[in-house]
């Protein structure tokens, strides 16, 4: 998901103090273990609805076998009912960002772009991924754009280690994504994940003086999730409260991992390829 400190949907637009450094938990070898499984949950699901998304579905439908499946391996959705959000997944087709609500009048169709975000509460932590699923036959450009937010993911993941900075992580993504010619969303962001959905610190996505630049100690569990715009890196939100949409219809394409420091780099947790 994104950003948060205490709302779902909230954007970023606080600078906080310094001493919010002090709220980071590390978590320990017992703890790790844990938010692996539930980690490996989330990773079984979107795995799955990848796999089983077909055009004529609804985005309802795809919540129900979510939430399903989440309470078959003996968790609880993390979204549900967070913040009073109503499903067990966001669905965001298309030109929306984040945070759709599933719905059984939303028709998934072949060339959608389509971002399935979930989360996992299991034995008292969080696991927390995203994927975006290109629907049947899509537009040479909607499976660019795809393709560019994953690559920048992993960009990014590829700077943690112990001793290393958020923003080495936060550049890595922001150069990636302008050298393919998108903008990135700076209204939500990555964060810490735990105990809690959303914890410190904040994970940007692009370079920023607005947030501390946070040293990686080994034990932190961090959520990154970079958002790529085809167009305007601004959005506005829906009626609903909750749905974000570009300002000026373009694509939008999300991928996000839990991911756990160690003293030599790191460990995706939420990796689909391992379940």
């Amino acid at each position: 998901m994104n950003i948060f400190s205490n709302l779902l949907s909230q954007p970023v637009k606080v600078t906080p103090s310094p001493k919010q450094r002090r709220g980071i938990e590390i978590k320990s070898p017992r703890e790790v273990e844990i938010m692996r499984q539930s980690a490996k949950i989330v990773a079984t699901v979107l795995k799955e609805i990848s796999e089983l998304v077909k055009p004529g579905m609804t985005t309802a439908d795809l919540d129900a076998y979510a939430e399903k499946r989440i309470r078959e391996m003996d968790a609880t959705p993390s979204f549900k009912g967070y913040h009073g959000f109503k499903g067990s997944i966001c669905s965001s087709i298309n030109n929306e960002v984040v945070h759709g609500i599933p719905s059984p009048k939303k028709v998934i169709r072949t060339g959608d772009v389509l971002k399935v975000d979930t989360g996992a509460y299991y034995q008292g932590f969080h696991g927390d991924s995203c994927i975006t699923i290109a629907v049947g036959e899509v537009t040479p450009e909607a499976a660019r754009l795809i393709r560019v937010a994953e690559e920048a993911l992993y960009k990014g993941i590829e700077q943690v280690k112990a001793g290393a900075y958020l923003l080495d992580l936060a550049g890595a993504i922001e150069d990636h994504v302008k050298a393919n010619g998108y903008s990135v969303v700076e209204e939500f962001t990555g964060h810490g994940v735990g105990r809690n959905l959303h914890e410190e610190p904040s994970v940007f996505n692009f370079r920023t003086r607005d947030m501390p630049n946070v040293k990686l100690r080994a034990g932190m569990t961090l959520a990154i999730e970079p958002i790529l715009n085809a167009g305007s890196k601004h959005t506005r939100t829906l009626a609903d409260r909750w749905t974000a949409v570009t300002v000026d219809n373009s694509l939008s394409a999300q991928f996000e991992h839990t991911v756990l420091v160690t003293e030599t780099g790191y460990e995706i947790l939420t990796d689909r390829t391992k379940v």
